[in-house]
């Protein structure tokens, strides 16, 4: 039986997540509710449009020329991928056996380990693992849960000495403060699979689309990070031994 799964939408130049030029497939669904989002529209776990790998790696292929000259290759994201892990597991299996890079973007919001997530991430070249908030009462007041899940997701991938690179999005108010950087690095230290620290500043790019559904956007009144606060942010982790960019 085909393997299908729920896409939100592709997009086939990607710049940003991942090396080189990304075929982005946005997954539909995500159990996490972050104030920020910019993917409001991908929460709904029965959105959507079903597609099979099949369908979908004809359109990769297509793309293959880009790809391949840029060092680039495909990442899932969503949304929360993990959510389908059979499927990309899949499509991730296919872009190997065509010598695709594959990369997966995750909260790292895994419920059960199950095979198939050990599976998934054999097929994975790259992690971008983000970490909303080392705190977790904070992370909750952020997101909605708690981040022990995405806490136990990154000593597992330090366990399988997993190509990692940690995303951690700079919010006034909530993730902007060098006490909460100064523990997420000390977290991250001995996480010797870690390749770099991704640094994003805050913006409000999806708050549009919050306003289309009729709903609050909370964080109205915060603005992006200064560069000053970035670069304290940044040198915590250089600090600490850490590749850190913004």
């Amino acid at each position: 039986m085909a393997v299908t799964g729920r896409i939100h939408s592709l997009e086939s130049f990607g710049t940003v997540d991942g090396p080189g030029i990304r075929f982005i497939a946005f997954m539909q669904g995500c159990l996490m509710r972050c104030l920020y989002c910019h993917n409001r529209d991908t929460w709904d776990l029965h959105g959507g449009t079903e597609v099979q790998v099949e369908e979908l790696m004809s359109q990769i292929i297509s793309y293959r020329p880009f790809l391949e000259s840029s060092g680039g290759g495909v990442t899932a994201s969503g949304g929360e991928a993990i959510l389908q892990a059979e499927f990309v597991s899949a499509l991730f299996e296919a872009c190997k056996k065509e010598g695709i890079h594959t990369c997966l973007d995750t909260n790292g919001f895994v419920r059960k380990y199950t095979p198939i997530i050990d599976e998934l991430l054999d097929n994975t070249d790259l992690v971008l693992l983000d970490i909303k908030h080392i705190d977790d009462k904070r992370h909750i007041d952020l997101t909605k849960v708690s981040n022990h899940r995405t806490l136990q997701f990154a000593e597992h991938l330090h366990k399988r000495q997993q190509k990692t690179w940690i995303r951690y999005v700079v919010v006034g108010g909530y993730t902007d403060d060098i006490a909460s950087a100064k523990k997420l690095a000390e977290f991250l230290k001995p996480m010797t699979n870690v390749e770099k620290v991704e640094l994003l500043p805050y913006h409000e790019l999806g708050k549009h689309k919050w306003e289309a559904m009729g709903e609050k956007y909370e964080l109205n009144d915060i603005s992006p990070p200064s560069g000053e606060t970035m670069e304290q942010i940044k040198q915590v982790f250089v600090e600490a031994g850490l590749n850190a960019i913004y």
